[in-house]
């Protein structure tokens, strides 16, 4: 049995393509894994995105209620203790004292 000697270059070309072959695959699996690794994180903002939308209908609804007239009006009678203005107390602003009443 005889034994094929390779020449240098031969060597080298096999050595370049097999690098070659190794770095490609290389690249792929970087960039498959890096697409994986983003559609994980795009899934985890959007479920963020509808929580903080949930909170923020929720929060919406909790200020119309606070905000209601006749809760702002309990809460200024009840525990701040304000009262309605008496009638010596407003002032009308850019008015004739006949068009006042």
């Amino acid at each position: 049995m005889v034994r094929r000697k390779y020449a240098r270059k031969e060597i080298l070309f096999g050595g370049a393509c097999a690098l070659l072959a190794i770095g490609t695959l290389t690249f792929y699996i970087w960039q498959q894994s890096v697409l994986i690794n983003l559609g994980y994180e795009s899934s985890n903002l959007e479920k963020v995105k509808a929580r903080l939308e949930e909170d923020i209908r929720r929060l919406d609804t909790e200020k119309a209620f606070l905000l209601a007239p006749n809760k702002v009006e309990r809460i200024a009678r009840d525990e701040l203790h304000l009262a309605s203005p008496r009638q010596d107390q407003i002032i009308y602003e850019g008015m004739t004292p006949a068009e006042e009443k």
